[in-house]
């Protein structure tokens, strides 16, 4: 428990008077009018769904609290110069992240989250993953990764992107053994892939998988676990162990279901724990929710009913697959199956705060957020694009007739640096969580797994080209070498030396490049 020094000083009593203000601050809304009224006003998602008769178990949130009468903290932040904590709170009860608070303790260095905690009195604080049967301890994610607004406010998301996890083991009050339960998140729909496994919720206490209906989470990417899945996703689909389920049988009922790409989407899971689940998703900038499947549990063995074991897990599969990336901004789990009317006052809610980019930024500079390509200044090839083929990253000419492929394959998301936020990562465009890195000085692209080795390498620090013109890019960990495209090949190269691609012989062209606007937006 030594995590726990850094919170709030006398957490258990601190999160039982919280449990009392939030009924009182019910019964005074209850009392004060008509309960649609105070509601509006008023009322959080745990607030909402407790009023309804289904209070968390469980609510996490880096970006708002998710209670009206919540002041402590929200998340808490690890330094990589020092090793030392930080807890960032609300600006104010009941309101969003004070994201100044981390920058300020971060600046100069990185930091990663290091807890998420529950604002429920349940205390079910989630923790950095260890190692599991089917993948090896996890990172924590990049704290200043996923800079987002809510509110009207500057505040952090928690981006994924592999070898990335969050669990707390035996969980407190979280649904076992067959009973009900319900869920949501607040994810992405542009930071995706289709590994195992983008989850939050109900997990295993082993990390292991240990049977079918041992698990009970919302799961949302682009894996087709059980054919045909219509679209191209990514999904909300319920993640019950040994399938991602999008019906009871497995495979999509629902040829309307093609999934939700919107940059904010509600995902939301619920389950009876006998005979009945739900998967609803909504674009959590507008609108309402859309029910995909709502219906019997899974018809094979082990289903009906549940087993659940009531440990939570975000970002990875129960037994630890951690080859998913990511976004997570606000999730909770409830005691008792949620009525579909409280679901749709979440999703009002969740519509009301506003969740948008962390600020327009224009395509084609290097501040973080902007997608550019960048092009090679040497004489005779000007027509070349630094692009990934293969995971090999190259140079090739990329023009107005190129295919969408090479064009996508020559964009770059432009990322605060990896290990260094006064330098700069590039972020795959058409593989979102894979990096620009190098690897025995030549560059690849490659998912980020979360190291300091990683982030060292796919770091790379601006300054004045050195031919005078452009931009050269110094590698964070080898600051004597620079981005340099030789033979059609990019290395970090050093201006002479033993290697081919360290010649002194055109290398001040070859190091400087155009930043200009991407071939894909």
């Amino acid at each position: 428990m030594a995590s726990m020094a850094h919170r709030t000083p006398l957490p258990h009593l601190r999160k039982a008077l919280f449990a009392l203000l939030a009924t009182v601050a019910l019964l005074v809304a209850a009392l004060g009018g008509g309960a649609g009224t105070a509601r509006a006003a008023t009322s959080l998602p745990c607030d909402i769904y407790a009023a309804a008769g289904t209070p968390c178990v469980a609510a996490h949130s880096t970006t708002r609290a998710l209670y009206a009468s919540y002041g402590g903290a929200l998340y808490q932040v690890k330094r990589a110069s020092d090793g030392a904590t930080a807890d960032v709170g609300l600006l104010t009860t009941g309101g969003y992240a004070n994201a100044a608070a981390q920058d300020s303790f971060c600046a100069g260095t990185t930091c990663v989250i290091n807890v998420i905690y529950d604002q429920s009195p349940r205390d079910n604080d989630l923790f950095i993953e260890p190692a599991g049967t089917a993948g090896p301890a996890n990172s924590g994610a990049p704290a200043d990764a996923l800079p987002v607004t809510a509110g009207g406010h500057q505040v952090y998301g928690v981006s994924f992107s592999g070898r990335m996890g969050y669990r707390h083991t035996a969980a407190a009050g979280v649904a076992v053994n067959g009973r009900p339960e319900g869920m949501y998140m607040v994810t992405s729909g542009t930071h995706v892939n289709s590994a195992c496994c983008f989850d939050y919720g109900n997990a295993e206490v082993q990390i292991a998988d240990t049977g079918n209906g041992h698990m009970d989470a919302i799961n949302f990417g682009t894996e087709c676990w059980f054919a045909p899945c219509y679209g191209t996703g990514p999904w909300v689909q319920a993640d019950l162990e040994n399938g991602l389920f999008q019906s009871n049988l497995g495979h999509s009922t629902n040829t309307s279901n093609t999934g939700n790409s919107a940059p904010f989407v509600t995902a939301l899971l619920k389950n009876n724990g006998q005979n009945y689940f739900a998967l609803k998703d909504g674009n959590a900038q507008a609108g309402s929710l859309t029910t995909r499947y709502a219906g019997a549990e899974p018809t094979t063995s082990g289903y009906s009913p549940m087993h659940q074991e009531g440990s939570i897990v975000l970002g990875t599969g129960g037994d630890n697959s951690n080859g998913s990336i990511g976004s997570f901004f606000e999730g909770v789990m409830t005691s008792g199956l949620p009525t579909d009317a409280a679901d749709n006052s979440v999703q009002a809610n969740v519509v009301a705060v506003g969740y948008g980019a962390a600020s327009p930024v224009a395509a084609g500079s290097l501040t973080p957020g902007s997608t550019v390509s960048l092009r090679a200044t040497t004489a005779g090839y000007t027509d070349r694009y630094v692009r990934h083929q293969n995971n090999s990253v190259v140079t090739s000419a990329v023009g107005a007739s190129s295919s969408a492929l090479d064009k996508g394959d020559a964009s770059w998301i432009v990322r605060r640096g990896l290990a260094g936020s006064s330098c700069v990562s590039f972020e795959s465009r058409n593989y979102p969580g894979d990096f620009l890195r190098h690897s025995n000085y030549q560059l690849y692209r490659q998912p980020m797994d979360g190291t300091a080795l990683f982030r060292a390498d796919a770091t790379f620090c601006p300054t004045t080209g050195k031919s005078g013109t452009g931009t050269s890019f110094a590698s964070y960990n080898f600051p004597t070498r620079f981005l340099r495209h030789y033979n059609n090949t990019l290395y970090i190269a050093s201006n002479g030396g033993t290697n081919a691609f360290d010649s002194a012989t055109s290398w001040a062209a070859d190091v400087s490049w155009a930043v200009g606007a991407p071939w894909a937006p």
